[in-house]
């Protein structure tokens, strides 16, 4: 066992930790909240799954992990920019 598996391993672990901690800010009762909890879940996930494809040689793990991020990215500014634009209101 290679200590790059190891280190992937170590790494697995702990993200499900950041997972449960971004479950935790997603449930506060803010929206702010909620959409800070979603973008670190949706950025535990994409780095997961680049990590477990890469140890199973599973194909398009990247396109999918990239997909997810820029869309997660997209949603969170376009999320902002609507509570922004009804919060004046």
């Amino acid at each position: 066992m290679s200590i790059l598996l190891i280190s992937e391993y170590i790494l697995i672990v702990a993200l499900v930790i950041f997972m449960f901690a971004a479950v935790r800010i997603l449930t506060h009762k803010t929206i702010a909240m909620g959409l800070i909890g979603c973008s670190t879940f949706s950025l535990a996930i994409s780095v997961l799954l680049l990590i477990v494809g890469n140890i199973y040689t599973i194909d398009f793990y990247k396109d999918i992990a990239l997909a997810l991020l820029l869309l997660g990215v997209v949603g969170t500014i376009a999320f902002a920019v609507a509570l922004r634009r009804f919060s004046h209101d």
